[in-house]
């Protein structure tokens, strides 16, 4: 077997790619990213049961087609994907997003690949208590140019599934936790592991701390992919996958059990001005997949990589 992998550095693809070695032992796993974020210690210790190939590169400026010949998956993961930070880079966001996806699907086409590609369960901002799948175009509100771009590459896939006989399948990741060689911190659960780490008060969106959001643990994403490779689930639709629905509160009183030092400072986002909702994973579920993160676990591991930095836990 053949995987490639975009964006491969990064929070997600550099605990994936370690997977992947594993999982689907002697496979081909080429994996690609521009490195502009100097993640190199992704790369560090790949399981030797994996035979890996590393191409520096922009997805933009690669011929595709020659590196995904004879691939059998490809996962798209390369993406600029800071959404609070997207408001003030919105149409380079979209141009550099967009246009890999496109190119992607395109390659993906053109070799018989099937691809895995990302978007984000941000597409609904929706102010319904419990969304799914089937919701209504009136229930899909992105909150920022990033769940934009998100939802309008979903319906591009779509369309070349339809019309170009694209075998795809579309991710609506829950917001990610939990540690990997390439982790960043600008997402709530992991900027809340920091902060505490460093002693400094969690910043706490005024109007979110009983809002309760999607999150999905590394463990239960890379699990994901797996099972969608193993069942060929390449069917062309969306779907949800999440470990849990969780308010900030709950997030904060887990983070008190390892820092019970911690304070909170309540602030203004605008990205997190919408109402409560939980989004529903029944239908990823449904075909056979049981979710098995875990919240504290994830947290804890991440405080406990930090935890000689500043001596506060």
């Amino acid at each position: 077997m053949k995987i490639v992998v975009t964006g491969a550095t990064g929070h997600i693809g550099s605990y994936i790619i370690k997977d992947l070695g594993v999982q689907f032992p002697k496979s081909k796993i080429v994996i690609i990213d521009n490195m502009m974020t100097q993640r190199y210690s992704s790369l560090f210790n790949l399981p030797k049961l994996g035979n890996y190939n590393f191409i520096e590169g922009d997805v933009n400026h690669l011929d595709l087609s020659k590196i995904f010949s004879g691939a059998n998956i490809v996962i798209h993961l390369a993406a600029i994907t800071d959404a609070a930070g997207s408001f003030d880079r919105a149409k380079e966001l979209e141009d550099n997003n967009y246009r890999s996806t496109v190119k992607v699907a395109n390659a993906c086409i053109s070799t018989g690949a099937s691809l895995i590609a990302l978007s984000s369960t941000s597409v609904y901002g929706t102010q319904n208590s419990i969304v799914d799948e089937d919701c209504s175009e009136e229930e899909l509100q992105p909150q920022s140019p990033y769940a934009s771009t998100k939802l309008n590459e979903e319906k591009l896939i779509s369309k070349l599934c339809n019309e170009k006989g694209l075998k795809a399948i579309h991710c609506r990741f829950g917001t990610i936790f939990g540690v990997s060689p390439g982790m960043r911190f600008h997402t709530a659960v992991n900027k809340f592991c920091w902060q505490a780490s460093m002693g400094l008060p969690i910043s706490v969106w005024s109007t979110a701390y009983d809002q309760k959001r999607p999150y999905l643990d590394l463990v239960d994403a890379s699990r994901a992919i797996e099972f969608i490779i193993k069942n060929d689930l390449f069917d062309g639709r969306v779907y949800n996958v999440l470990t849990l629905n969780a308010t900030v509160r709950q997030v904060v009183d887990i983070l008190k059990d390892f820092v019970p030092s911690l304070e909170l400072g309540f602030v203004d986002n605008k990205i997190m001005n919408q109402l409560s909702y939980e989004v529903s994973c029944k239908r990823f579920e449904a075909k056979g997949f049981e979710f098995k993160g875990d919240l504290k676990r994830g947290i804890g591991e991440t405080i406990d990589l930090l935890k000689q930095c500043n001596n506060v836990v």
